[in-house]
């Protein structure tokens, strides 16, 4: 790990209770600028409901979600955007009918709206060529140019990730919430996402959600393993891998 690392995002104690059933119970992790840092856990950990509670779709009951030294708590999603926390869904989030460039066009046109750009929600595409530009070259960080005029309806699952990507990295983000992007997947399609994650991590600091240990253990610098709504070990892959604890409630006999 680099020494020089600063925390970027703290959560500390975070729960949510549904009824008496407790999602998330006192969970605590750290995420350091410029890594790559993997959640995982068995099914109905609690993974997904700390995304929505980072994200903002979910208040939490108790805790604090500290982001780049801003208390987030009661921040409402879009101010989370704006301070540079964008998530990724397990479903794919597109407008099937409009094309692949749009689709990043209007992405774009929402971060920079709030700039003075002269974009008119209302006018084409074509009249500002610098969002146009923007855009292609958040096409081809997710190698996606090549479609750019086809419907994003038309594309096959693991494309339609990849362009989801593309959106969130239209928000400029500090931290990149990743749930789960090779969920549905195919081997090609899931090598071409780790692919794409490992380009990505040069540039944007990333929490990644996924079940598939090989693409976590090959990408996170660092993984936090939740059971039962709670944080029970945080490491660098290899002693995670061989954390006795971790093994018996999660990893089982994984090599």
């Amino acid at each position: 790990m680099n020494e020089c690392r600063t925390t970027l995002l703290e959560v500390s104690d975070v729960s949510k209770h549904f009824g008496g059933i407790y999602a998330l119970n006192a969970a605590s992790l750290e995420i350091q600028t410029g890594e790559v840092h993997a959640l995982i856990g068995p099914n109905g950990a609690g993974k997904t409901t700390l995304i929505h509670v980072l994200s903002g779709t979910m208040l939490p009951d108790a805790g604090r979600v500290v982001f780049a030294g801003k208390d987030l708590v009661r921040r409402q999603m879009h101010e989370r955007v704006a301070l540079g926390l964008a998530r990724s869904y397990q479903i794919t989030n597109l407008f099937p009918r409009l094309t692949v460039l749009d689709n990043v066009t209007l992405a774009v046109q929402g971060r920079v709206r709030d700039w003075g750009s002269s974009f008119s929600f209302w006018r084409p595409f074509s009249v500002d060529s610098a969002i146009i530009s923007e855009a292609y070259d958040f096409l081809g960080q997710v190698a996606l140019t090549g479609v750019a005029g086809r419907r994003a309806g038309q594309l096959s699952h693991g494309e339609q990730r990849c362009l989801e990507v593309a959106l969130v990295l239209a928000t400029k983000p500090k931290l990149l919430l990743l749930d789960e992007p090779m969920a549905g997947m195919g081997p090609e399609e899931s090598a071409r996402m780790v692919e794409l994650i490992e380009s990505l991590a040069r540039r944007v600091t990333m929490l990644l959600v996924e079940h598939d240990m090989d693409a976590v253990f090959r990408l996170a610098d660092r993984i936090s393993v939740l059971v039962s709504g709670s944080v029970i070990a945080t490491g660098e892959p290899a002693a995670i891998r061989a954390d006795s604890e971790v093994r018996r409630a999660y990893l089982g006999d994984i090599e």
